[in-house]
């Protein structure tokens, strides 16, 4: 360990604590250590045992990638592996995710990584896929640049507006949240898209609103995803999935996203699609 490793692993330690709004009092408590013994390590006056930084990280809830990043920095070796999901070591999860995936159908789902990174989907997913350019689909597909991209889904939103200010307030939480400087860049990236979107824009008569604005009918889900299409508009929503207790990094960062129909009319069309003969969708295949 070279002289500056106390003072590196204290200064990520003290940036990890304001991000969570702790005092050094209220991180002690939590970590079962004191505040001086603390405030020494984080101004590089004490070195933290693996034991402390791994308890301090948990009391934290630093992801696990950046756990690592601690403890190299304290000079020890990393707490957690990272695989690749072709490993055999990741038979299971994999078999775990096909069996979510076919399930699920005839409803989209894809998993994602930790940077919105489509890494495989389902047949339904074709739905949202279709007609999407080569161009955001290379190297890998990402959720926010399909959804917000004016050539991506952004120009079959029928609430284009909420659907944009939602997912960028959920990613700048996110980035907030990890201090992850790819997201961060992803989320420069998508919040600079151009918008060119007059579907919101209400009239400024209040009686020719009312009349030129089509109703939708009340949700329980804020914003949902309403798609135009040409046989109708369909309305979703998603949930997000991930596996408990994960001790690898790619594992702890995997997360599925399920949509589900909001209405009766979108059950009825995506069970139709599934049901209609055509060319196998995505299913199975490392990417959409």
């Amino acid at each position: 360990m070279d002289a500056q490793g106390p003072s590196r692993v204290g200064a990520l330690l003290r940036d990890w604590r304001r991000r969570r709004r702790f005092s050094q009092l209220d991180l002690a408590l939590l970590a079962d250590t004191s505040a001086r013994h603390l405030s020494c390590v984080e101004t590089g006056r004490a070195h933290p045992s693996r034991t402390m930084l791994l308890r301090l990280s948990a009391a934290l809830d630093i992801p696990l990638r950046e756990r690592n990043t601690l403890l190299l920095a304290a000079g020890y070796a990393p707490a957690y592996r990272e695989s690749s999901l072709d490993d055999a070591y990741m038979a299971s999860v994999r078999s775990a995710l096909d069996a979510m995936l076919t399930a699920h159908e005839p409803y989209p789902a894809v998993v994602i990584d930790r940077c919105w990174n489509i890494l495989t989907g389902n047949r339904a997913m074709a739905l949202l896929m279709d007609g999407i350019p080569p161009g955001l689909l290379d190297p890998r597909p990402n959720v926010y640049r399909l959804t917000l991209h004016p050539d991506g889904l952004a120009s079959r939103l029928a609430n284009l507006g909420e659907v944009r200010a939602l997912a960028l307030e959920r990613l700048l939480r996110q980035v907030n949240a990890t201090g992850d400087e790819e997201l961060r860049a992803l989320y420069e990236e998508v919040r600079g898209y151009p918008v060119h979107d007059d579907r919101e824009k209400v009239p400024e008569d209040s009686e020719r609103a009312e009349a030129d604005v089509p109703a939708v009918a009340p949700s329980p889900i804020e914003v949902p995803l309403r798609i135009t299409t040409p046989i109708g508009e369909l309305s979703m929503f998603s949930t997000m999935a991930t596996f408990g207790a994960p001790a690898d990094v790619t594992l702890s960062e995997l997360a599925i996203e399920l949509f589900y129909p909001l209405d009766e009319f979108t059950t009825k069309v995506l069970h139709m699609l599934a049901a209609a003969p055509g060319p196998e969708g995505p299913g199975g295949d490392p990417v959409l």
